[in-house]
């Protein structure tokens, strides 16, 4: 091949332009020049931030049995319902008390005939510290009303008085330790008529396994050894329950009759 056929051929393959006058062995040229450094970052300042003191931790719950005895003895050692409202507050046996926001102790009359103990608060009584006030509350209240009865004409408490943790139903060594404080509360407050307002107060107060639907719409009498007299109790469904089967409310409003008959038998004696 002559030089312009070579020349030619180049141009058509590409290589139209000479970049040097000899040609280059790339496989024998010296590496490329490191990078330069980067001048080292200067250390920035982290402003200092207090730390915040850690929370006061409670303490830790007593043991189930040790529980129940601190509990009897600082429940017979109230004389007055204030002293037991304080005293319940001291007491770390129950571990409710621990996760509850506030202590829900009573509402109503103390001084009032008619007492009524429920089971343990909720979401809105645990809020407002006083028991009954969220929507069964509400029902509750009309119930009341239904016999001429009102918050100012009845006294009202529950078995537990924390909060149990989204509402489940609280544990045997809860009520064990909490047991004492009800029945101090009750002999303080000295009814002339307990009513016993769902199946877990009914079965703590009556000490029996028999279930709430059993239990319902019969009078028994209800005693402690601190207590000047028996005193006649009945247990009845729970406001809760009945939102949930409002078919139960006709045996509610049988048992709502016997309370109103009872009252009015109480006053003629």
């Amino acid at each position: 091949m002559d030089d312009l056929a070579t020349l030619r051929w180049l141009v058509e393959i590409g290589a139209d332009e000479a970049i040097l006058d000899t040609p280059l062995d790339r496989f024998s040229a010296p590496p490329p020049p490191a990078p330069a450094a980067r001048p080292a970052a200067k250390p920035v300042a982290v402003p200092s931030v207090p730390v915040a003191a850690a929370p006061a931790v409670m303490a830790a719950p007593q043991p189930a049995a040790q529980a129940v005895v601190s509990a009897r003895e600082a429940a017979a050692a109230a004389r007055t319902l204030d002293e037991l409202k304080a005293a319940l507050a001291a007491f770390d046996g129950c571990a409710l008390k621990a996760t509850a926001t506030n202590l829900v102790f009573c509402d109503g009359n103390p001084a009032a005939k008619v007492m009524l103990v429920g089971e343990a608060p909720g979401a809105d009584e645990d809020r407002q510290g006083k028991p009954f006030v969220g929507v069964s509350g509400q029902l509750l209240d009309r119930m009341l009303a239904a016999i001429g009865l009102d918050r100012t004409s009845v006294y009202i408490t529950n078995v537990i008085p924390w909060r149990p943790p989204a509402n489940r139903t609280p544990s045997a060594a809860e009520l064990a330790a909490c047991l004492p404080f009800v029945q101090r509360h009750i002999a303080l407050a000295n009814p002339q008529i307990l009513v016993l307002v769902g199946g877990i107060s009914a079965k703590a107060l009556l000490d029996t396994s028999e279930g709430i639907m059993r239990l319902r719409g019969k009078w028994r009498t209800y005693r402690t050894p601190d207590m000047p007299a028996e005193i006649p109790v009945l247990p009845t469904y729970h406001p809760a329950y009945l939102l949930r089967q409002p078919a139960q409310k006709r045996d509610s409003w049988r048992d709502l009759l016997s309370i109103k008959q009872k009252i009015r038998d109480n006053i003629n004696n």
